[in-house]
């Protein structure tokens, strides 16, 4: 690895707010502090986040901003680099321990650390708490709760394929079932019908705009107009919980309990990889141990819009007052989320899975034939040789 007086650097992150402002102001500060280094950043959509092979993109950006389903395919390729054998095993040791939620964790495969977690997320509850003031109405604490608000047309939802994915998982999960650890089908036939049927109560009585829409047009839904009270679960951004972001301040709280359990939803969020092939590799590592510090993550990152990955800014009090609780209120969620399958294959299954179920919820289709049709996909993703239990 080398790293020179001037050095330029390219990242590649995801285009919001909270993706790319953070990074712009931390490496602006890093450049302050390393004469000769500049790192500017591209930006994708949301999409194109989730799609574009990785394998790809490391040929032209020396830091990526990275979903972790994908570290199994840097696994398989090598295009990023495993980051335990350069950074020292007592920093990362600590990321470990401050990791909030399993947004570490979730980087770690094959026995390697693929990237760094700079963001957190997790689906949560949102709420515009100056409508459910003025109609007299409470925050759902049940799922009960949450259908009757429902009934009244005061619900949004993000329904789009890939969001009806991770909140299948989680009402697989609280009907009582693991996931993807059985080699012919990913959750058993009658617990994923039950998941279905669940969802479906929920689901039906959405309005039908709410299956285009992912989650950041529902928090700008929520903010910008006031046909909505309420969301149930949606990745959390807290920039909408921020005085000034939006036309309308969101509040967020943990998700609603299920016959008494807490749904286990699925962890998002990022993390800051090393393209194998960038020229600067030493620079590019130095700067995502910067970043992801616990210190960087508690003041530059989380006060540039930034939510982030390291456990200390969540229970920050500054954090906190910024965005009006939002890290100490949906914390416990957060830290209760199911990771996603990383193995080389599981991003087939997400891509090619998420519409039958999506069909299954918008067009109210048959539950068994979607599973059949999502558990072909799932074997097709497999590689022969990965154990049942793997993930």
């Amino acid at each position: 690895m080398s790293r020179t007086m001037n050095s330029s650097l390219k990242g590649i992150t995801w285009n919001h707010s909270r993706g790319i402002t953070p990074l712009q102001a931390v490496s602006q500060r890093y450049a302050e502090l390393h004469p000769g280094v500049e790192i500017t950043w591209s930006k994708r959509t949301l999409q194109e986040f989730a799609d574009f092979p990785i394998e790809k993109l490391t040929e032209t950006y020396d830091l990526l901003v990275i979903d972790h389903p994908w570290v199994g395919r840097a696994a398989a390729t090598g295009c990023v680099l495993p980051l335990n054998e350069i950074l020292p095993e007592g920093y990362l040791a600590g990321l470990a321990e401050n990791s909030a939620g399993g947004a570490h964790q979730s980087y770690t495969y094959a026995g390697k650390q693929w990237a760094l977690a700079i963001d957190a997320a997790a689906p949560v509850a949102s709420y515009r708490k100056d409508l459910l003031e003025r109609h007299g109405r409470a925050v759902p604490a049940a799922w009960d709760d949450l259908i009757v608000l429902a009934k009244d047309g005061k619900v949004a939802l993000p329904a789009i394929p890939i969001d009806t994915l991770m909140n299948f998982y989680a009402f697989c999960l609280v009907h009582g079932d693991s996931l993807f650890k059985n080699p012919e089908e990913f959750v058993a036939r009658e617990n994923g019908v039950q998941a279905l049927m669940t969802m479906k109560e929920l689901y039906r009585l959405l309005d039908k705009s709410m299956f285009s829409l992912n989650p950041v047009a529902v928090a700008e839904t929520m903010a910008g107009t006031d046909r909505y009270l309420y969301c149930p679960f949606a990745y959390g951004y807290s920039n909408y919980a921020r005085a000034g972001y939006a036309a309308h301040l969101l509040h967020y709280t943990d998700v609603v309990t299920f016959h008494n359990k807490p749904l286990r939803t699925t962890i998002g969020g990022t993390g800051l990889a090393v393209s194998a092939h960038s020229r600067h590799q030493e620079t590019a590592v130095d700067f995502a141990r910067f970043a992801a510090s616990g210190n960087c993550q508690k003041t530059l990152y989380v006060q540039h819009g930034g939510q982030p990955g390291h456990r200390s800014a969540w229970v920050d009090g500054l954090a906190n007052q910024l965005t009006n609780g939002y890290f100490r209120d949906t914390l416990a969620t957060l830290e209760n989320g199911y990771i996603r399958p990383r193995y080389n294959g599981y991003l087939y299954f997400q891509d090619h899975a998420a519409h039958p179920l999506w069909q299954c919820l918008s067009d109210d289709t048959d539950e068994e034939r979607t599973l059949d049709i999502m558990n072909q996909i799932y074997r097709k993703s497999r590689p022969a040789e990965l154990p049942a239990s793997s993930i």
